[in-house]
C-alpha cells in the first residue's frame, strides 16, 4: 500500500475544499435554512405532527440526506472527472499507484467532506428545531456509510462522464427527484396503498428510514431492511469501480 500517494491525493482533494468554503459549506448551511424557512413554517403550521415527532424536527434527517448525497456526488465525479478533463489522470495510472489507492484518496477526501456538512448541517437544524438523538451510534454509522457510498457512486460517475452536462445529468434528474419522492419530507405511511408499494422501489426510502430511525425511533420499514440496502449498494458500487479500472472504462481513451 503506498501511504504517500494517497496521502497526497486525499490532501490536494481537502485543500481544494477549503479553497471553495462557500461552495462547499455555506451553500449546504443557507439551503439548510431556507428549507426550515419554507417547510417548517409554511408545512409545519398545518402538520403538528408526524407519528409523534413535530414536523419541523422529522424532516431533519431527510433535509441531512439530500444534502450528504447531493453534495457526496458532487465531489467525488468532480475530483475524479477534473483530471481526466485535463489530462492528468494518465500521469497518475502511469506512476506505481493501484486503483484502491487513488480511490481511497478521492473517495476518502469526498466521504469526509461530506461528513463535515452533515454535521454542520445537523448543528444548523439544531437552531431551529430541538433535536435528540435516541442512537447516536446508529446515526453516525448510517452517516458514515452514506457518506462513503454515494461518494464511490459519485467517483463512478465521474469515470462514466466524458463531459460536464452528463457530470450533472444523474444527481439532477434521477438523486434529487429519488430523495424527493423518499419520504423526505413526510412518511410514507401517509401515501394510498397503492403509492406505497410503488414508493418502495425507491431505494433511497431505505437510507432514509433507517437513518430518520437513529433519530425518533420511527421508520418506513426495518431498521436491519435499511443496513442490508445500505450495504449492497456500497457493495454494488465497490465492484463497479473495480471493473472500471480493470477494463480500464472510459479511461483509455
Amino acid at each position: 500500500m503506498n501511504i504517500y500517494a494517497v496521502k497526497v491525493i486525499y490532501k490536494y482533494e481537502m485543500l481544494r475544499a477549503l479553497h471553495t468554503l462557500a461552495q462547499s459549506f455555506a451553500s449546504p448551511v443557507i439551503s439548510t435554512a431556507l428549507y426550515f424557512v419554507v417547510f417548517g413554517s409554511a408545512i409545519g403550521s398545518r402538520i403538528e405532527q408526524i407519528d409523534g415527532v413535530s414536523y419541523g424536527t422529522f424532516i431533519v434527517p431527510g433535509l441531512m440526506m439530500l444534502a450528504l448525497l447531493t453534495q457526496s456526488i458532487a465531489n467525488a465525479s468532480f475530483g475524479i472527472f477534473f483530471p481526466k478533463f485535463t489530462g492528468t489522470i494518465y500521469e497518475l495510472m502511469s506512476a506505481p499507484v493501484s486503483f484502491i489507492e487513488i480511490l481511497l484518496g478521492y473517495v476518502g477526501a469526498a466521504a469526509t467532506k461530506s461528513f463535515i456538512i452533515g454535521l454542520v448541517i445537523l448543528a444548523t437544524a439544531g437552531l431551529f428545531v430541538p433535536l435528540d438523538i435516541a442512537h447516536p451510534v446508529w446515526m453516525l454509522g448510517f452517516l458514515i456509510l452514506t457518506c462513503i457510498s454515494f461518494s464511490l457512486f459519485g467517483f463512478i460517475i465521474g469515470l462514466w462522464a466524458n463531459n460536464f452536462e452528463k457530470l450533472q445529468l444523474i444527481p439532477m434528474l434521477v438523486i434529487t427527484p429519488l430523495v424527493f419522492l423518499g419520504g423526505s419530507f413526510y412518511s410514507v405511511n401517509m401515501l394510498p396503498p397503492v403509492w406505497q408499494t410503488i414508493t418502495m422501489f425507491n431505494p433511497v426510502v431505505y437510507l432514509i428510514s433507517g437513518f430518520r430511525w437513529s433519530f425518533f425511533e420511527v421508520a418506513d420499514v426495518s431498521v436491519w431492511l435499511s443496513l442490508t440496502i445500505v450495504l449492497g449498494f456500497l457493495g454494488a458500487c465497490l465492484i463497479t469501480v473495480w471493473w472500471m479500472f480493470k477494463s480500464g472504462y472510459r479511461l483509455k481513451q
